[in-house]
């Protein structure tokens, strides 16, 4: 009977029953087929798989030795997936095409390590044990919110996170596209957000009072080619790409463009991390230019969601503003908490008239929140369970347990130390769904998400050491059901590891940071 446990799967499948005999070995012969449904996962396996290999795993015909098929009537779920391997061949069957993707990403991790390489080495044996793993998520969102705002993720980089998404079966990307340090994204209706609002003069280093500056501009931008072919590339892997344009707080780029959209004239693209009084006024212009980028944002981003931000948004300027004061008149509003949810209710309905749902973070309840809306509960717990019980569908992403900016270890080496600790255990301890729910309400919970803040992520290299090995303790909690021990998964967490140098990840070692992760000097908060 062969040995699974030398192949530590993660996330943990639900049912793994080793099989007879010595499985599957993969030579210049073997033959790879799908159904119609199946063949985008033919072609992602067929091309991952030849790079590492050097075999040309050709398509054939129902007898070949590995074959993809989607079968609805399988009773495997949804998005799940049984995969069977013996010494005649390996037969990967889901729910749906979703359910046969995550099944070849769990084929691929039989393999040795080096199935994650872009060239053969030339001394493998590519070798799949005989096993039969029946497998689906807990959770329907499981999900990382990428900050290309604060510092710009060429295309590129994204487009390996996707990878990386989906090597781990997550399935939401939320790209968080605009605040007040850059807008990142090409609307044709107002050309001077990338002209003028796209870079910045130069970046705070560090958190440090007073600040220090790098002296260096800072930009980037995508165009909508570059939007389609990211969201093209992420739906291939079964990723929904989710964006925020966020408002109507941290909207200093967007008024640095445009200075009649806010309360205080012509202002600066932000320099510096935090909190700022600048935010959008509530005039009919301003929402008209909140709904006429939504209209190209919903033109882009095929999937059901769209994120407005709604966070942070100070109420100073609100309460000194003529205009503002007018419009809570006006409408009858309480208070500028509701003249916020007044906002934020306007492009609800908007969206909806596209057929599309808002998201917003957890202050859009305060003044109330419209029905559909979605709550992203990141201020702690609260938020979210008083959104499920309100009747709103809910994605927790508390900060304490779902900040990936924030620190791994209180060690003084570990760089630019921000926030609380949050180590890859205390990440996968966490239980997604709040204490004190029915069951009625824990249904509105969708899934759970990471953030991954990147005001002090300048580097493609950073982002790798802040991501991993935490998003891989992530992606165990929101795909496998059943109770989760630490002890048991950290063994399994550092087999999957050597999958991670194969794929040229820079992640942190469990033990500290090597020497060039650190940052000397930099100061952190917290």
């Amino acid at each position: 009977m062969p040995d699974i446990s030398a192949h530590p799967l993660v996330p943990r499948p639900a049912q793994t029953v080793p099989g007879e005999g010595e499985g599957l070995t993969l030579t210049a012969s073997t033959r790879m087929s799908a159904d119609p449904e199946a063949r985008g996962t033919l072609m992602w396996l067929q091309r991952e798989l030849g790079a590492a290999t050097g075999l040309p795993l050709a398509s054939g015909d129902e007898a070949s030795e590995i074959r993809l098929s989607v079968d609805p009537r399988a009773g495997l779920g949804r998005e799940g997936y049984r995969l069977i391997v013996d010494g005649e061949g390996a037969i990967v069957v889901g729910t749906d095409p979703a359910g046969v993707f995550y099944g070849a990403q769990t084929l691929r991790q039989l393999l040795p390590a080096a199935a994650y390489r872009k060239a053969p080495l030339g001394q493998a044996r590519w070798t799949l044990p005989a096993v039969r793993i029946t497998d689906a998520p807990r959770f329907r969102w499981r999900g990382m919110m990428l900050d290309v705002a604060r510092h710009f993720a060429p295309k590129r980089e994204v487009m390996r996170c996707i990878d990386l998404m989906a090597m781990h079966k997550l399935n939401v990307l939320h790209l968080h596209l605009t605040d007040d340090q850059g807008w990142r994204i090409e609307i044709r209706r107002y050309p001077r957000l990338t002209e003028a609002a796209s870079w910045r003069t130069q970046s705070q280093v560090g958190a440090g009072k007073p600040p220090v500056f790098d002296g260096r501009p800072h930009g980037g931008f995508y165009t909508q080619d570059d939007i389609r072919e990211i969201v093209a590339y992420a739906a291939a892997r079964h990723i929904t790409v989710v964006p925020e344009i966020d408002v109507p707080g941290h909207t200093q780029a967007a008024i640095h463009a445009y200075p009649e959209l806010g309360e205080a004239g012509q202002i600066p693209v932000g320099t510096q991390w935090g909190i700022f009084d600048e935010v959008l006024a509530v005039t009919d212009e301003a929402l008209e230019f909140c709904r006429n980028v939504l209209d190209e944002v919903v033109e882009l981003f095929p999937g059901p969601y769209v994120h407005v931000g709604g966070d942070e948004c100070p109420k100073d300027q609100w309460r000194k503003s003529e205009s503002a004061q007018r419009r809570i008149e006006e409408e009858g509003l309480a208070d500028e908490d509701e003249l916020q949810s007044w906002f934020v209710r306007r492009l609800g309905e908007h969206l909806a008239s596209h057929g599309r749902r808002l998201v917003g973070w957890d202050e859009i309840l305060e003044g109330g929140l419209a029905p559909g809306a979605t709550v992203m509960s990141w201020r702690g717990e609260e938020g979210g369970i008083a959104a499920a019980r309100a009747g709103h569908d809910v994605v927790m992403s508390p900060t304490a347990t779902s900040y990936l900016d924030y620190r791994q270890s209180d060690a003084e080496d570990e760089p630019v130390k921000v926030g609380t600790l949050l180590r890859p255990e205390d990440v996968y301890l966490a239980e997604p769904v709040p204490q004190g729910l029915t069951e009625e309400e824990a249904e509105h919970v969708l899934g759970a998400q990471v953030n991954v803040w990147t005001e002090h992520i300048d580097t493609p290299r950073r982002l790798d050491y802040m991501l991993f090995p935490r998003l891989s303790a992530f992606a165990e909690k929101v795909w496998s059901s059943g109770p989760r021990d630490y002890a048991e998964f950290e063994p399994r967490l550092r087999g999957h590891l050597a999958r991670l140098d194969a794929a040229g990840v820079e992640y942190r070692p469990l033990e500290g940071p090597r020497p060039w992760h650190t940052r000397p000097g930099v100061q952190g908060w917290g």
